[in-house]
């Protein structure tokens, strides 16, 4: 694992994985990522340059992406579309960059023969009704809920096609909702810790019911890394951290840390189609590749993260503003 390329590693859960390679291993890397809206270039800022590389494109442009897969050992593909909200009101990037995206790199992995691991979602699943007492498992079916977990999903059995017809030397992991540093303002637990900064009301959508199975993108860093090193070739991981959370818990234990009442928040309308419950069972990735999270306990984890979001205003300032003017024109 001398060369990783990195793809999507401006954005969220991408760059929070670079940071921790380089941290971890003695990995080179290179990010490849578009910078759209939610990759930030400063994201990475203060890597070694004697180990790490950016290229600025777009992974459905098959000359770049063959250039760099045959330079490279391993293909860890982070880059996605992946808001929801976004994916309801404009279906089609999701379906470039998840869909074609995804055939467009896992052909030059195949024709270079190297080993690729591809990063998705539990929302590929759907959702648990909220007091159901089972969790998403490696063979729970597909059954996806909107553009956005439609398009993961294709992606997902993409890759399961050509590890079966092709040989492609993939592995697959479905992780639970993320958070952390370097996440975009416009999801859920960065918004309302940006909205309490600048004295705004946090937003909760419906009576805030809905459940996530939260972890930090560090431990889904470290259960990404396990996988490439550990993993069996054909094989789908759930990675998860036993953390989940109903929406309405998660706002009220940030107001909690940012020292204002309990209530301070706003109900608005809730987003089409939105999933009740997710909950996953990660037992295959602990007992036989011995992974387990260093986050265990969310409360400390949020407490992190509001943190990193004080101390970096210069980050998230500049998003800010124009993620607010989106969401006031749902009436969200």
């Amino acid at each position: 694992m001398h060369r990783l390329l990195v793809t999507g590693g401006a954005g969220f859960i991408g760059s929070n994985f670079v940071h921790y390679a380089l941290a971890h291993t003695d990995a080179s890397i290179t990010v490849l990522d578009k910078l759209t809206y939610a990759g930030n270039r400063a994201s990475l800022q203060g890597l070694p340059e004697d180990r790490f590389t950016f290229v600025q494109g777009d992974i459905c442009d098959a000359a770049l992406v063959d250039r760099l897969v045959a330079d490279t050992d391993v293909v860890v593909h982070y880059a996605a579309e992946s808001h929801n909200d976004n994916s309801l009101h404009d279906p089609r990037p999701f379906l470039d960059t998840n869909i074609i995206g995804t055939y467009t790199l896992i052909e030059a992995a195949r024709k270079h023969g190297k080993r690729f691991h591809h990063i998705s979602t539990d929302e590929v699943y759907g959702d648990l009704e909220l007091d159901d007492p089972e969790r998403f498992t490696e063979s729970t079916p597909y059954n996806p809920s909107s553009p956005y977990s439609s398009t993961k999903a294709g992606s997902d059995l993409l890759v399961r096609a050509w590890v079966r017809s092709f040989g492609l030397q993939a592995t697959i992991s479905n992780c639970s909702n993320n958070y952390g540093p370097y996440q975009h303002v416009e999801k859920f637990i960065p918004r309302q810790i940006t909205n309490v900064i600048d004295g705004i009301r946090p937003k909760l959508y419906g009576a805030g019911e809905n459940v996530r199975d939260w972890i930090h993108a560090n431990d889904h860093s470290s259960a990404v890394l396990t996988i490439i090193e550990k993993g069996e070739i054909g094989q789908t991981y759930l990675i998860g951290a036993d953390g989940e959370k109903n929406n309405k818990e998660v706002v009220e234990l940030i107001l909690k840390h940012m020292g204002q009442p309990a209530d301070a928040y706003d109900q608005v309308i809730d987003r089409p189609g939105h999933d009740l419950r997710y909950a996953i069972d990660s037992t295959r990735l602990r007992t036989e590749l011995g992974w387990e999270p260093k986050f265990s306990n969310f409360e400390a984890g949020i407490e992190d993260t509001i943190d990193w979001y004080r101390e970096n205003e210069a980050w998230w300032r500049p998003q800010k503003a124009e993620t607010e003017a989106k969401y006031k024109v749902q009436g969200q």
